[in-house]
């Protein structure tokens, strides 16, 4: 299964382009590489726009250029799955400004596929979040719904026929980089937790705001 970044954004809102913000020592295009790597997802393509020219090497990754990437997100999400190979039958997608997810909560979501999920979607306290799983059959439809900076939202909200909502309290913490504040927020919450028990019974799984290896 395929894994897609979403990296091509200037963060206006930061203040430079956040796949070069540096958290626990590691920009967060390489960690978001890391984490659908870890999570089991092959190839891992990234897409990126602002800020391209200062990327570190991501050898593990197909590049993806966006060069109309002030149009949104949407764009991004459409170019990156339209990037992937024909044998990729489906795309876990992560937004690069969310480092305390998991590769726990993308193996939640391949499982979910493997049981026959057209669209999975992490829940957080049963809200809907990333990462988000996507089958083929439902790209073309995205040419609809992913338009300015709306990525698959719309597509869950007007299809929940689709969609399996799959918990991963306990795996991750959906919590966006907009500002430094919260950057700082997130550094604060990563702290060493116990091991727990995924519910596919493989242990390591991350804890609360815990960082994982």
């Amino acid at each position: 299964m395929a894994g897609l970044v979403l990296a091509a954004g200037a963060g206006r809102r930061f203040g430079r382009p956040k796949a070069l913000v540096e958290f626990e020592g590691e920009q967060l295009v390489l960690r978001a590489v890391r984490l659908l790597t870890a999570g089991g997802c092959a190839p891992v393509h990234v897409v990126v726009g602002a800020g391209a020219d200062d990327l570190p090497p991501l050898p593990e990754a197909v590049l993806v250029t966006n060069p109309d990437w002030s149009e949104g997100m949407g764009l991004s999400l459409r170019l990156g799955l339209a990037s992937l190979p024909a044998q990729a039958g489906a795309a876990v997608v992560i937004l690069v400004d969310q480092p305390l997810l998991s590769p726990a909560a993308v193996r939640r979501l391949r499982a979910a596929y493997a049981g026959g999920a057209v669209v999975a979607t992490a829940t957080y306290a049963g809200r809907p979040g990333h990462p988000v799983l996507l089958g083929r059959d439902t790209w073309p439809l995205l040419d609809r719904y992913a338009t300015g900076d709306r990525g698959a939202r719309d597509l869950l909200r007007a299809r929940p026929d689709l969609v399996v909502r799959v918990p991963c309290d306990g795996v991750g913490v959906p919590l966006d980089l907009d500002t430094p504040g919260d950057l700082a927020r997130a550094t604060e919450r990563v702290t060493p937790a116990p091991v727990a028990v995924d519910r596919a019974g493989s242990a390591g799984d991350e804890g609360r705001g815990s960082a994982w290896p």
